[in-house]
């Protein structure tokens, strides 16, 4: 394969990869580290370090646009990257030492949580319920609806902390954004609306990244040659979704073509990280 196709394969599949990470806030990676490590067959812990950069790019791309648009809440994402970034930290200097199969296996594994998460019923409860710890860290917020202005409490930030800590481990670990992780930690534990979570999410995956691309990057991990069209591509696919989840009014259809690109990926990844192709 020239170099060319090859770059020509990872512009398109980046793009697509940032599209879709944009659209469901879990980042570029879920796709990126398939993409590379199953077609090109590249060594998976270079897939993890142009992930790293891709989940970069995605957060920046789409960030921009949700924050102009008064979704996402940056004191929620600020408070809770603290515990994101220690974990992301912790992850990545734990994915040098485990060996590349064991983390597809890891990798297909959160792949299929994903999935499963994303045919969950989310609820569109708007709660107005404030802890004590959410009124003193001033979490709670409001976002503009189509109806008007939507105020929003927050609810057991203790819980949703924790549950943050976690998502950075795997983030590091596996060079993805865990953005389905920091949903669950937002609108399932501290009861978040689901566009404010998702959005959120797309704005904190970035630093996350950050963490762990350092440690990647010092151990020589983040090839520019895979790692600039990836970036190329996922920024332009993040800059699309984020207008596409702006204006758009349903999701149904975004939600299955995730499920069933996602699926195929994790059931791949699993099969070659317990064939030892990894």
């Amino acid at each position: 394969m020239s170099i060319l196709i090859f770059t020509l394969i990872i512009l398109i599949g980046s793009y697509f990869a940032g599209l879709l990470g944009s659209l469901t806030g879990l980042g570029g990676g879920f796709i990126i580290i398939p993409l590379l490590t199953l077609l090109l067959h590249v060594d998976i812990h270079y897939a993890i370090g142009a992930s790293l950069i891709s989940v970069i790019a995605t957060s920046s791309g789409a960030a921009a646009a949700y924050v102009k648009e008064g979704i996402t809440n940056i004191r929620i994402g600020m408070f809770l990257e603290i515990a994101t970034t220690a974990g992301a930290m912790v992850g990545a200097i734990l994915a040098l030492y485990i060996p590349t199969s064991y983390i597809a296996i890891i990798f297909g594994c959160i792949l299929i949580f994903s999935v499963i998460n994303s045919l969950r019923k989310k609820s569109e409860k708007i709660i107005t319920e404030k802890t004590y710890l959410s009124n003193k860290l001033k979490l709670s917020s409001s976002y503009p609806g189509p109806k008007g202005t939507v105020n929003y409490g927050v609810t057991n930030v203790i819980g949703g902390f924790f549950m943050m800590i976690f998502a950075g481990v795997i983030s590091g670990l596996l060079g993805i954004g865990s953005g389905a992780l920091k949903v669950i930690a937002m609108d399932g534990i501290m009861r978040i609306p689901f566009k404010v979570s998702t959005t959120t999410s797309n704005f904190m995956i970035g630093v996350t990244a950050a963490a762990s691309a350092v440690v990647y990057l010092q151990r020589g991990y983040i090839d520019p040659g895979i790692s600039m069209p990836v970036v190329i591509g996922v920024l332009l696919g993040a800059l699309s979704g984020s207008k596409i989840l702006v204006n758009s009014k349903s999701s149904g259809w975004l939600r299955w073509t995730f499920v069933i690109v996602v699926t195929v990926l994790a059931v791949q990844m699993i099969y070659h990280g317990l064939a030892g192709k990894i």
